[in-house]
């Protein structure tokens, strides 16, 4: 679960979208998304007193995204230098920015904030970013020498304050104001995985990443002034001091504190630290992380005895942190133990495998069923029950519930105020039913772990059941008890206040029919996308024209972007023979006419690729102008991969040289040699990328060089191009059956963006223009990994839609290999579709809303599906296959097994 995704659930019920879009009457009440809700009570009033109104006369007043900033006319700040944040709880923040706004206004000194307190809730509850946490108020001192002294006059305005500690930065005493280096404006630098982050600039004058990360960094050429010292040192004393626990290692983070694996010195004894911070890590009902801690000690006292449930062993307090110490338990979480395990995760599951895993599933459901049974006998309600909540012992076959921060009375029948997405409870469920609810979710989450999109519609559950019963061996019947708990109305009002996460009633469904075409019947399929993506578009809005991912709201041309934003959805539509979206086209030529400052210049990300896909739709002047902009901007500085760097504007630039007019041709053939050489430099010379695959890694790299030999007939770079996708392929491992998965952490990745699937296609490429026994191979052996039986999103650069446009496309794929993968991801494709405007649509990234852009959503599955069973197309760039070699998927409705059969 990625939590930043969180605060974007909660402006819109069906698509992603920017908090401060959300009505402030529904802020506080239409909660975020996995304990990330917001408290009825910051609703009160839609902004600060201080805050209402127009700037007072000689100051400017803007506002972007969250912040509202205040600057005096005619001041000119520094790009960098030490900033002041000052935190503040939600019972105090009101005064807090009264007494800063006054302080500023009055000594002239910039600064912005929160503006409202659903902002600043959300800011500080569970799972919002920890780096960011507790910002409410950010004072920019006009120069270095007069920092101590702003510094200085807040600490004493601010004195006997509380508020979240800011774990980016330095504390100054005890109060809310805190300090930390970086920078002012807003400038741009490649980050170590190739993305552009803030910069600050080093004394060279060349910008480095100015980190904002959840700890305290000082730029190392950057000497602390003397006045924070003390500070300094206050903060290095912190620790556990004479406590007789160690601590080991971090097992997870969230913005209310970490749990950490220790040890009691005095045994040796391995236990589990539960840290809380104060005044942040807010759930729905207000509560900050120590008054959760302080629920979970009483509940877990008042279960002493059930073997389901850890042992409180002890509490203590370290400054103004809150510790609980459990009980060790060995093993791993439900979520671990399932995803090692789940049968589909290979390609050819056996009935034997199957039918163990019914086994298994039937066995562990009961178990937690009965350990659920025995925490309502204790009288209490868990309220946050889900698989990264259950521990599983392998060895002994015990099952250990954890996390009851959430836990209440029984009797007191309270709402949900803190929920993982997959398993969150209607507004309408109260007390026990909470904990119902989640466990008909996981009846069916431990076969098909796809209750997530119950968030957008509950309905969902029925088809899931259907699909489970074809795959494997237990009855529709048997699941129907869950499948009536999710869809069951219990009559109770629902308060909107109720639940952390917006889920819909069955009959408050995204707009359309119940029944949506197959995907696999096209072109009826590509028709009902088409509706579905047409209606989603806004062009009155100036930031998105289409809903799609929350990294829309990242960067200026997020909403215009060909990955995220307009340009890749009138590329989807183009391909696939749809007719144009006019509106859309306007609404995109109108931000190509006078780009944002600070535009990045990437393919995937910005202006590059909006002005590819300009040409690419017939609007070839306007497309020039934007060029010409583009070739103005120094390309020193950027990542070589494909996605934002120099493979992506280098790809775009050859391209539109062959077809461009005489006299613009050459300052783009020459523009994208220029790019050529600094991708070939930048891989050759610089240090190792961290990113492996065709957007961010090597493999990008390859495919700017191989379509260069194409243009220039040099074969110098064929052998470079060879040598980037070795240096991916290093990055690979091999499965069991001598299969190839680029290895990202912990985790096997298959896709195309970051994936084997993105590698296989540059591979099939390069085969295009010279034969290679060994890197023909190797796309063999990276076959397989599009070939599984399921995935867990739809998306074209992380999900199954791109592994079915990679299979469709790719002439290392036997045929009966391919006809069987397609019906595969069609049918996969399927379990995901959702109604929408009377047409077909998919969700996005973490599946908890739907998404339009090509990147995550539904124009993705359009151009893959269009790939597969429509005209050839892919992504630019790559090598479509001729549609014979597609076998048509059938249109009527399924009647046979679903992936995995």
């Amino acid at each position: 679960m990625n939590t930043e995704y969180a605060a974007y659930c909660q402006a819109d019920r069906f698509f992603y979208d920017a908090p401060h879009r959300t009505p402030a009457s529904d802020r506080a009440t239409d909660a975020a998304a996995a304990d990330a809700a917001v408290p009825a009570a910051t609703a009160e009033r839609s902004s600060y007193a201080a805050v209402r109104g127009p700037a007072p006369e000689g100051w400017t007043r803007s506002r972007r995204g969250d912040w509202l900033s205040y600057s005096p006319d005619g001041l000119r700040l520094p790009p960098q230098g030490w900033k002041i944040h000052v935190a503040a709880a939600l019972d105090n923040a009101s005064s807090v920015l009264d007494r800063v706004i006054a302080h500023c206004l009055e000594r002239r000194i910039a600064f912005k904030c929160l503006p409202e307190p659903g902002l600043l809730a959300l800011r500080n509850a569970k799972y919002a970013d920890r780096a960011g946490s507790g910002k409410f108020i950010t004072v920019y001192p006009p120069s270095e020498d007069a920092f101590p002294e702003v510094c200085a006059d807040l600490m004493r305005l601010l004195e006997g304050e509380h508020g979240p500690y800011i774990l980016s930065d330095l504390r100054c005493g005890d109060g809310p104001v805190h300090v930390r280096y970086g920078a002012f404006a807003a400038r741009f630098c490649s980050g170590p995985d190739g993305r552009p982050v803030p910069a600050v600039a080093d004394p060279q004058g060349r910008l480095v990443p100015d980190d904002r990360g959840p700890s305290f960094r000082v730029p190392s050429w950057v000497t602390p002034p003397d006045f924070l010292l003390p500070h300094l040192e206050a903060r290095a004393a912190v620790g556990l001091g004479d406590l007789p626990y160690t601590v080991e290692k971090a097992l997870h983070f969230s913005n209310g504190g970490g749990v950490y694996l220790g040890r009691d010195t005095r045994t040796g004894t391995r236990i589990v630290l539960k840290e809380a911070r104060p005044h942040a890590g807010l759930a729905a009902d207000g509560a900050d992380a120590v008054a959760r801690l302080e629920r979970e000690r009483s509940a877990l006292e008042q279960l002493a005895g059930l073997d389901c449930v850890p042992d409180v062993l002890d509490a203590f307090e370290v400054g103004d942190h809150h510790f609980l110490v459990l009980q060790y338990i060995p093993g791993a979480t439900l979520n671990t133990v399932f995803a090692r395990r789940f049968p589909l995760a290979r390609q050819h599951p056996t009935p034997d495998l199957l039918a163990g895993h019914h086994a298994w599933a039937e066995e562990v459901y009961g178990q937690v069923e009965r350990a659920v049974a025995a925490v309502h006998e204790r009288g209490l309600v868990i309220s946050d029950l889900h698989m990264s909540n259950v521990m599983v012992d392998e060895e002994s076959s015990r099952i250990v519930l954890l996390d009851f921060e959430a836990a209440s009375p029984l009797a007191a029948n309270r709402r949900q105020i803190v929920a993982n997405p997959a398993f969150v409870a209607p507004p309408d469920r109260r007390g026990a039913d909470i904990d119902h609810y989640a466990l008909a979710c996981l009846r069916l989450a431990l076969y098909l772990p796809l209750t997530t999109l119950f968030g957008i519609d509950r309905t969902k559950a029925a088809t899931l059941a259907r699909d489970i019963a074809r795959v494997f061996p237990v009855t529709e019947q048997a699941l129907s008890p869950a499948v009536e708990e999710i869809l069951r109305d219990t009559g109770e009002p629902a308060a909107p206040s109720s639940a952390p996460v917006a889920v819909p009633a069955p009959r408050d469904r995204p707009r359309g029919a119940a029944d949506v075409p197959d995907p696999g019947d096209w072109p009826r399929s590509r028709d009902a996308m088409v509706r579905a993506i047409t209606a989603s578009c806004t062009p009155d809005r100036e930031d998105r024209c289409f809903p799609g991912d929350i990294a829309q709201f990242a960067t200026a041309t997020g909403g215009q972007s060909f990955a995220y934003g307009a340009a890749g959805v009138l590329y989807a539509l183009h391909e696939t023979g749809a007719p144009p979206c006019a509106p859309a086209e306007e609404w995109l030529l109108r931000h190509a006419k006078d780009p944002a400052s600070g535009s990045p210049l990437g393919f995937y990300d910005g202006l590059t690729g909006i002005a590819w896909t300009l040409n690419r739709i017939g609007r070839t002047a306007e497309a020039a102008d934007l060029l010409r902009i583009v070739l103005d901007q120094p390309l020193e500085g950027l990542a070589p991969g494909l996605h934002n760097g120099y493979a992506g504007i280098g790809l775009a630039l050859d391209d539109l040289a062959r077809t461009a007019s005489a006299a613009d041709a050459p300052a783009l053939a020459d523009a994208a040699a220029r790019c050529t050489a600094l991708a070939v430099r930048a891989l050759t010379e610089g240090p190792p990328s961290p990113r492996t695959g065709l957007l961010h890694g090597a493999s990008g790299v390859a495919l700017l060089l191989i379509r260069r030999y194409a243009t220039t007939g040099d074969s110098a770079l064929l052998d470079l191009a060879a040598a980037a996708l070795r240096r991916d392929l290093e990055r690979c491992r091999a499965g069991e059956d001598g299969s190839l998965l680029v290895v990202e952490g912990k985790r096997l990745m298959p896709y195309v963006g970051a994936g084997s699937a993105g590698i296989a296609a540059v591979i099939d490429a390069y085969l295009a223009q010279r034969p290679d026994p060994d890197l023909e191979a190797a796309g063999r052996a990276l076959l397989p990994a599009a070939l599984s039986a399921f995935y867990i999103q739809p998306g074209l650069l992380r999900g199954s839609a791109g592994l079915l446009l990679h299979v469709a496309s790719t002439p290392l794929c036997e045929a009966a290999d391919r006809e069987r993968a397609l019906a595969r991801h069609t049918e996969l494709l399927a379990s995901h579709a959702m109604p929408y405007a009377d047409g077909l649509a998919f969700a996005g990234e973490q599946l908890t809303r739907l998404s339009m852009d090509l990147a995550t959503g539904t124009a993705g599955v359009l151009l893959a599906l269009g790939g597969a069973f429509g005209a050839p197309t892919t992504l630019p760039f790559l090598t479509a296959a001729a549609p014979a070699a597609h076998p048509a998927a059938p249109a009527a409705p399924r009647t046979g097994p679903v992936p995995g059969s």
